[in-house]
């Protein structure tokens, strides 16, 4: 039997808990023999208030030096809060040994890696919190286009759903592929999903107002199809292309032309779902001379092709 604790902290977020509990009891409910023992820890031994719910627990951290895996679920996007209220896990993970699996939730990875649990190790969080996470914690190898990773028995897994397909590739480990697909089928969710970076935004949320890039911004989206470089942007907006390149990063993050590369390919993302049109007819339309430079940065900045991102479309429907 192997043996789970699922830690239950301050800010953890309810729904990355029952899911990761009720994926490893399904689990046992389908193999038709208790395969997974499970039990929840909290810091102190004490129920948990999450918002609108008390958890109740099996015991403190004592519970789980013994476990085979120990599970830290998503707990929140306010890191610094987090790491305050989490003081004495963080202690508590520090001590663990090699050999015991420690699997982390979306943010729960912050607790991991400020335990020095992801040092030189491959790790991944949500999508949104990557820059957060690198300047935090540079000693861990952070793969934020994955939707789970594995490193000697170190598990991370990206935002929301990708805690369901880590939970599967667990069981998978544990008890065979057989168990974790039964269980996906059971669950009407699809197993390798392809990597994070399919779900992430192209384009970002501007970092400030900037009276000069707003109207920039808007006069992109309007004319994103039509040849376009920095002398033309920096004459549209009114100033030097120095000016332009400095203001234009400061408030997007990027530079004009990996803005122009993405919305682009986010309009492509709109015009792949109408099935009349080409893959030649959708690069023209967004802006791109040949299909191949289209397709080759669609797959760069969308982790598959544009074909494949089509056929995923029709199989929803």
């Amino acid at each position: 039997m192997i043996r789970i604790a699922l830690y239950v902290g301050p800010q953890t977020v309810c729904s990355s808990l029952s899911m990761a509990d009720d994926a490893f009891r399904l689990a046992n409910q389908l193999a038709g023999e208790r395969l997974f023992d499970t039990v929840r820890v909290s810091q102190d031994g004490q129920p948990v208030e999450l918002g609108f719910v008390q958890v109740r627990v099996d015991g403190d951290l004592r519970l789980a030096e013994n476990v085979d895996l120990v599970v830290i679920p998503a707990s929140g996007s306010s890191v610094p809060r987090m790491l305050d209220s989490n003081a004495t896990l963080l202690a508590w993970l520090a001590k663990r040994p090699a050999e015991q699996q420690l699997a982390s939730l979306c943010s729960g990875a912050f607790l991991l890696a400020a335990a020095g649990a992801l040092d030189d190790r491959r790790a991944t969080t949500h999508w949104s919190l990557a820059s957060e996470f690198r300047q935090r914690f540079p000693q861990a190898k952070l793969q934020i286009e994955q939707l789970f990773t594995e490193d000697t028995n170190r598990f991370c897994s990206g935002g929301a759903q990708a805690g369901l397909d880590l939970c599967l590739h667990l069981i998978a480990w544990h008890a065979g592929d057989w168990l974790a697909q039964r269980l996906a089928s059971a669950l009407v969710v699809e197993r390798e999903r392809g990597p994070q970076s399919r779900f992430a935004p192209l384009l970002p949320e501007p970092r400030e107002e900037d009276g000069l890039i707003g109207p920039l911004l808007r006069w992109l989206h309007e004319h994103h199809h039509e040849a376009i470089d920095l002398e033309r942007l920096a004459a549209q907006a009114h100033c030097s292309t120095r000016t332009l390149l400095r203001r234009f990063k400061a408030a997007t993050g990027l530079t004009p032309n990996d803005y122009l590369q993405r919305l682009r390919i986010s309009a492509a993302q709109t015009a792949l779902r109408n099935p009349a049109r080409s893959l030649e007819q959708v690069a023209a339309q967004v802006g791109y001379a040949d299909r191949a430079t289209f397709a080759k940065l669609f797959k760069q900045l969308c982790g598959e092709s544009p074909g494949a991102f089509r056929k995923r479309l029709s199989q929803r429907t």
